[in-house]
C-alpha cells in the first residue's frame, strides 16, 4: 500500500450537526437508501424479463440502474454506520477502496450517459439507420468501453495516493474519503496529484458535458422539423429524462471537482456530495419512469396482474 504513515484508521468527522440530528439524518438517509435500491432493482428486473425492452435505449438504462445501485452503496452505508454509532473510523485499506470506487463509477456513469446522448442522437437523427447503427455487438462495445475506460482513468491517480504519507492529522472533514479532503492531510507533497485529478475530473466531466450537448444540439433542430404535435412530444419525452439526470449530475460535479477548491471550503463541499451519492440515484428510475410512456404502461400491466393474482388468492382463502 506505499509509504503511508502515522495512522491506520481514518476519522470521518460527517456534519456535526449534534446527536438528536444525526439519528434523524441516518433515518431519512436510510430510508431514501432503501427507496434507491428498490427502484434501481425494481427497473433492472423489469428490464431484464420484458421484451419489449430489450432495445439499445434499455440496455443501457439497465446498465444505469447497476452503477445507480452501486454508487449509493459505496459510501451511505458506511456513512449510516457512522451516524447511528459513535465509532466514525474507516481503515485505511477501507478508505483507499471507497474513494477509488465512487470515481470509478463516477466516471463509467459520465461516460455512460455521454453514449445515450449519441444513442437518442441516432433514434431521432437517422431512425432509419438506428437498428444497423445501434446493434447489439455495438452496444456491448460501448458498455465495455464506459466501464474499462472508468477503471482505467482513475486506477493511476488512486495508486498515487496509496503511496502518500498521512502524518497530519487521521481526521478527515468529510462523510466519505473524497479525495481533497484526503490530501490536505498528507504531509508529502500533493501539488502533483492535484493537478493529475483536477485535469482527469476536467476533461471527463467537460468533454461529456460538450458532447451531450452537441448532440442535443442536433436532436432539438430535428424534433423542431417534426410536423406534427404529437411526434414532437413524443421524441421530447424519449429525451428529457436522460437529459435531466445528465444535468443534475454534471452541475453537482462541476462545483465539486472543476472549480477549484480554493473557491470553496471543504465544508461546502459535503452537501452537494452528499446530493451526488444519495439523491441522483435516487431520483433516477422515478425520472425515467415517469417520462417513458413505453415504461409506464408496462408498469401498469404489471401492477394490473399483481392486483388479479392477489384478488385470486383472497378468494381462494375466503
Amino acid at each position: 500500500m506505499g509509504n503511508h504513515t502515522g495512522h491506520e484508521d481514518f476519522v470521518l468527522l460527517g456534519f456535526l450537526i449534534g446527536r438528536k440530528a444525526e439519528i434523524l439524518l441516518a433515518v431519512v438517509l436510510l430510508a431514501v437508501y432503501l427507496l434507491t435500491l428498490l427502484g434501481n432493482m425494481s427497473v433492472l428486473i423489469i428490464i431484464i424479463t420484458t421484451t419489449r425492452l430489450h432495445t439499445p435505449m434499455y440496455f443501457f438504462l439497465a446498465n444505469l440502474s447497476v452503477l445507480d445501485f452501486a454508487f449509493s452503496t459505496v459510501t451511505v452505508p458506511s456513512f449510516l454506520r457512522n451516524l447511528f454509532s459513535d465509532a466514525k473510523t474507516i481503515s485505511f485499506a477501507g478508505c483507499m477502496a471507497q474513494s477509488y470506487f465512487y470515481f470509478f463509477l463516477s466516471t463509467v456513469e459520465y461516460f455512460l450517459l455521454t453514449c445515450m446522448s449519441y444513442d437518442r442522437y441516432v433514434a431521432i437523427c437517422n431512425p432509419l439507420r438506428y437498428p444497423s447503427i445501434m446493434n447489439s455487438h455495438v452496444c456491448v462495445q460501448i458498455v465495455l468501453f464506459c466501464w474499462l475506460g472508468g477503471f482505467c482513468s482513475v486506477l493511476y491517480p488512486t495508486i498515487i495516493i496509496t503511496r502518500l504519507s498521512y502524518c497530519k492529522s487521521n481526521i478527515i472533514d468529510h462523510f466519505f474519503c473524497d479525495s481533497e479532503p484526503l490530501l490536505k492531510l498528507s504531509c508529502t507533497d500533493t501539488r502533483l496529484i492535484q493537478l493529475v485529478t483536477f485535469g482527469l475530473s476536467s476533461v471527463v466531466i467537460l468533454c461529456s458535458l460538450a458532447l451531450t450537448v452537441i448532440s442535443y444540439a442536433y436532436i432539438v433542430s430535428a424534433i423542431l422539423r417534426i410536423p406534427t404535435g404529437t411526434g414532437r412530444k413524443k421524441a421530447f419525452n424519449t429525451c428529457a429524462a436522460h437529459l435531466t439526470l445528465f444535468l443534475m449530475s454534471t452541475a453537482v460535479s462541476i462545483l465539486l471537482y472543476v472549480i477549484p477548491s480554493e473557491k470553496s471550503s471543504l465544508g461546502a463541499r459535503k452537501t452537494p456530495a452528499l446530493l451526488s451519492s444519495i439523491v441522483n440515484p435516487f431520483l433516477s428510475p422515478f425520472i425515467y419512469t415517469l417520462r417513458n410512456d413505453l415504461f409506464k404502461g408496462i408498469l401498469g400491466e404489471i401492477c394490473g396482474r399483481g392486483a388479479v393474482m392477489a384478488q385470486k388468492l383472497l378468494m381462494n382463502h375466503m
